[in-house]
């Protein structure tokens, strides 16, 4: 018969196991980029064996699921909830994207990544950052005209490419960047 102890130990063993393949699968997500990660590269950098990694995660959902727990842990969305709360569309606009492009800063060679290699997440995964991105936008784009002009212009600068083009192509600082697209925004 198994003792208790003896269980939790194996179960202890097994969730650090768990841990080093998801940070492994972490680290080489945001080093090489998710398409040119192999299992037996995160195998190796966790020190198991691929059906270890199989074991623990038998597809590529459930170990993306597990890396984007991971990541978004480690690198939280910006807290947006004071930004709802400015009633003037044009302040809300600037408040937002002054956080998103804060984040966007500190989070750009993995983001990048991400975009680089975004086929080949999963489906369902992309499908949850789309929802999470147009939840984003409706945040943004509350109180304003509800035209599609305006509403495309109000996504277009929440788009992590549209920071980097204006902040690291063209130079801008965070806060002309955010001016700029406040002022498109109120243009269209």
């Amino acid at each position: 018969m198994t003792r208790p102890y003896e269980l939790r130990r194996r179960a202890e063993r097994m969730a650090e196991t768990r841990r080093r393949i998801v940070e492994a699968a972490v680290e080489l997500h945001t080093s090489v980029g998710p398409a040119r990660t192999a299992i037996a590269a995160i195998a190796e950098r966790a020190g198991v064996q691929r059906h270890t990694v199989y074991a623990h995660f038998p597809d590529r959902v459930s170990l993306f699921r597990a890396c984007s727990a991971h990541w978004r842990e480690r690198h939280p969305f910006p807290d947006l909830s004071h930004v709802e709360t400015i009633e003037l569309p044009e302040e809300r606009l600037r408040a937002g994207l002054g956080a998103l492009y804060g984040w966007y800063e500190r989070v750009e060679q993995d983001l990048a990544l991400f975009l680089r290699d975004a086929d080949a997440v999963p489906p369902g995964l992309q499908a949850e950052d789309a929802q999470r991105y147009a939840f984003l936008v409706a945040t943004l784009a509350r109180g304003w005209p509800r035209r599609a002009p305006v509403r495309a212009a109000i996504g277009h600068s929440a788009e992590f490419e549209t920071w980097r083009s204006l902040c690291r192509r063209h130079r801008l600082s965070r806060r002309a960047a955010v001016d700029s697209m406040v002022s498109l925004a109120a243009s269209v």
